[in-house]
């Protein structure tokens, strides 16, 4: 009997075979759940070297370590653990070394792809760049806990899984990043790109979210390090 497609096998079927020693398995994983690593770790960096960077890392020890994984949670709450992690270790590292990029508008221009830059509407590329503003003066942990929330959709029970935090510390911190941003998003509250986005419903009133992130381009690999060039870069 013929085996069945990877593209029907499920992320823990797909991880149980790259365990086995199938080659091609990990880069189906790699395929489905790249995009929304990329958009985590850009919103939670805000820099694409170091977003790209992360995300490489992350997919990188999630190769190594998936004979480690047992199930307890799903493979993709499994894959952004591993990716929060990584951002929250560079984001600590860049407050340690007094950096911060997003403050600078060429490094904003950089986190739209080139498509975008050139075909969105000023004023989408304005909120961009006040958005990514404002989540940049956020602690490193409530950053995190309000991408997963407010900008990714996660419910708060998984985002407290992806974090390893209680669902309660989820909650505060996101309440606390959206007292801090509240005043200087205030502005931007009634308009029509700032009440949309996948935040916008479930465990949330509306409110300003930042615009989905352009995630990386399909590279047609099977290595866990396509990622960095496929979305952390352009030519």
């Amino acid at each position: 009997m013929a085996a069945e497609p990877s593209d029907q096998l499920s992320d823990s079927d797909l991880l149980a075979r790259h365990v086995a020693g199938e080659p091609d398995a990990f880069g189906e994983i790699v395929r489905r759940h790249r995009d929304r690593l990329w958009a985590v770790a850009l919103r939670t960096l805000g820099d694409r070297e170091e977003a790209a960077d992360a995300v490489q890392d992350a997919l990188v020890s999630a190769f190594r370590a998936a004979h480690t994984f047992r199930g307890q949670s799903a493979v993709t709450t499994w894959l952004h653990r591993i990716t929060v992690n990584a951002c929250l270790d560079r984001v600590r590292k860049a407050a340690s070394r007094k950096t911060a990029p997003v403050d600078d508008p060429a490094r904003l221009d950089q986190l739209m792809e080139p498509h975008e830059s050139a075909e969105a509407p000023a004023e989408r590329q304005d909120l961009q760049r006040e958005l990514l503003a404002a989540l940049a003066t956020l602690p490193a942990e409530q950053r995190a806990a309000l991408v997963l929330v407010d900008m990714q959709g996660y419910p708060v029970a998984e985002a407290a899984e992806v974090l390893d935090v209680p669902v309660g510390t989820v909650k505060s911190r996101c309440a606390r990043a959206r007292a801090k941003l509240a005043p200087q998003l205030t502005h931007l509250r009634g308009g029509g790109a700032a009440d949309e986005g996948p935040g916008a419903k479930g465990n949330r009133t509306p409110r300003a979210s930042v615009p989905p992130a352009a995630g990386p381009r399909d590279t047609g690999t099977n290595d866990p390090a396509a990622a960095k060039g496929g979305g952390g870069r352009t030519p």
